[in-house]
């Protein structure tokens, strides 16, 4: 499925993204070993049993990365010029293995590009939220992307 362009987007259009992903074990030990992220809280079982969580946390920026990568099918593909940004970056709750994460997109702001006429500026505000229902990630990416009659 196409992302959509600049055009066909309004501001409070809001998409729930299907499908929703249960975070595994590899998924936390994989991107923690990629990103060099040595942090004994997504490692070490032992050393997370005795943390006020009780258990291995999943590495946060696994999870905000997953946001954006669940979003894109419905929000970007092919239409995406940049990533201009993500801010207000917020993890409310933990994430655990065993997780299933659900990834909300609205839009929150639209803007015409001042010096590209052929492109636009977008502003989603994507959520995650776990089986409990509780927001686990949410942040703000602003995206430019193309018109489509442009």
């Amino acid at each position: 499925m196409p992302g959509r362009f600049f055009d066909e987007w309004t501001v409070g259009d809001r998409i729930t993204h299907q499908p929703s992903r249960t975070v595994t074990e590899t998924d936390n030990l994989m991107f923690s070993a990629m990103t060099h992220n040595m942090q004994p809280l997504h490692l070490d079982a032992e050393f997370a049993k005795k943390s006020e969580f009780g258990q291995i946390l999943v590495n946060s920026t696994f999870t905000f990365s997953l946001a954006v990568g669940l979003s894109i099918a419905d929000t970007t593909v092919g239409t995406l010029v940049a990533n201009l940004g993500f801010d207000k970056v917020v993890t409310p709750k933990p994430t655990f293995i065993g997780d299933t994460l659900t990834c909300t997109s609205e839009v929150v702001e639209m803007r015409e590009s001042k010096s590209r006429p052929s492109q636009g500026i977008v502003v989603f505000r994507h959520e995650l939220t776990n089986q409990r229902g509780e927001v686990a990630l949410s942040c703000l990416r602003s995206v430019l992307l193309k018109k489509k009659d442009a």
